[in-house]
């Protein structure tokens, strides 16, 4: 590590916590994109085609067209879950806050009603804003049930006007609830959910011509029990967790081409990324897996196309979904609003998809039970109780060689950086985030 490295990681100390984003210096009046947020539920960082260094890259089945939206959009191949586990990472997407400042630490977790979201921000900016799919952040643990329009933690307590959702991960022939509403459906719930916010784009395009919106569709696939479309199982050669991968793959395929359809692609920031890693072990040539933050539980899948002002191409610069939130406001041309809870753990990429940006300008922090860690843009420092390890990234893919006794002076920096983190999370966890 040189002294550069050195000077940008206690630089970065002092801004980690600053919690504010530019503003765009233009008219954004007209010219303001949709947001659409994609995620899946446990698939893995290999679990696409278009990633050279995954299991799918040399096989048989291929993620078609999300290998086209990785060629079309910015292809992260650092991309990461602010957590390793669903509802925390579903927090991060929505607040640009770790969620463990919220008392959202595993799935199951309640956001509580005191975040402000996304969904909030836009709508107050006069948004349309719908969320499709999977929520899993009232509280509900176990497979996916309707929601009910009297649960105080529905999508529409959080800032979303229409909701078409479940609480939890789902298959095939879903019972979803539509504003509270149930509804019956058949087939691939990830079909389902695209031609449900599909149809709603049609709705606004009658009622509300030429205004913006934000949709979440959040996927259940390939989360267990695997049971997808024997059309899918047949062409995956039995495998029931790919099988679901080609659901979400189709589907994806399918919103991209209704956005082209409907005339709205070019100006739409349409983003896919994954909740967290597949099953520990199961993540090769990365360590680790779901329910820990080694690279295998937290390095995801991720993609941003937004044509208008993204070039095509891939970028190794670490991204995290605590990212959306800043990110999506300087590109409305908002602020952080005066009443969001700070800090935010996020930053805005906008000066990445401007070609600005050369590196990560402050590093991110994890945090999964007793363990922490702090990544940058070459090295990631571990830290459990009074044991600390020490990877170059850049190097050593696989967290295979601790660096630790060989760098104690990265390990200081770091460590002071990642103890700063920690003590505002903290604090954060006692509600002082809230008071006014």
């Amino acid at each position: 590590m040189n002294k550069s490295h050195f000077l940008k990681t206690v630089a970065w100390g002092a801004v980690l916590f600053a919690g504010t984003t530019s503003g765009v210096a233009q008219d954004v009046k007209d010219s303001r994109p949709n947001v659409i947020l994609c995620m899946t539920d446990d698939q893995g960082w290999t679990d696409v085609s278009y990633n050279e260094k995954g299991r799918l890259a040399n096989g048989t089945f291929k993620t078609i067209e999300l290998d086209k939206m990785a060629s079309a959009g910015l292809r992260f191949d650092r991309f990461y879950a602010a957590a390793p586990v669903c509802s925390p990472t579903r927090g991060s997407c929505l607040t640009g806050r770790h969620p463990y400042r919220y008392g959202v630490t595993l799935y199951g977790k309640p956001l509580k009603l005191e975040e402000k979201t996304i969904a909030h921000a836009l709508g107050a900016a006069g948004y349309r804003t719908g969320h499709f799919g999977k929520w899993h952040l009232n509280g509900k643990s176990g497979s996916g049930k309707p929601i009910a329009k009297e649960d105080p933690l529905n999508p529409g307590a959080f800032g979303f006007e229409t909701w078409f959702s479940v609480s939890n991960f789902f298959d095939t022939n879903t019972t979803f609830s539509r504003n509270g509403e149930i509804v019956t459906t058949q087939g691939d719930g990830s079909d389902v959910i695209v031609a449900e916010a599909l149809k709603w784009l049609d709705t606004l395009k009658t009622k509300d011509p030429g205004k913006p919106f934000l949709a979440v569709i959040w996927f259940g696939s390939p989360h267990v029990p695997h049971k997808p479309l024997q059309s899918d199982l047949k062409a995956t050669g039995g495998d029931a967790e790919l099988a679901e991968i080609a659901g979400v793959d189709r589907a994806m395929g399918t919103l991209r081409r209704g956005l082209r359809e409907r005339g709205i692609a070019e100006n739409t920031m349409l983003w896919f990324n994954s909740d967290n890693g597949r099953p520990k072990d199961a993540n090769s040539p990365l360590k680790g897996g779901k329910g820990g933050i080694d690279e295998g539980g937290i390095r995801v899948p991720g993609i941003c196309e937004w044509p208008v002002r993204i070039k095509s191409g891939k970028t190794s610069i670490p991204v995290v979904t605590s990212d959306f939130y800043p990110t999506i406001l300087e590109a409305v041309g908002l602020q952080v609003p005066k009443d969001k809870p700070l800090p935010l753990d996020g930053i805005s990429l906008m000066p990445l998809f401007e070609g600005k940006m050369a590196e990560r300008p402050r590093p991110i922090g994890f945090m999964s039970g007793a363990t922490t860690a702090l990544s940058d843009n070459q090295y990631k420092l571990v830290a459990s109780g009074k044991e600390k390890r020490l990877y170059d990234l850049t190097q050593d893919l696989g967290e295979t060689k601790d660096l630790a006794g060989e760098k104690p002076d990265v390990v200081a920096k770091m460590s002071k950086v990642l103890d700063a983190w920690e003590a505002s999370v903290n604090k954060s966890k006692t509600g002082a985030d809230y008071q006014k």
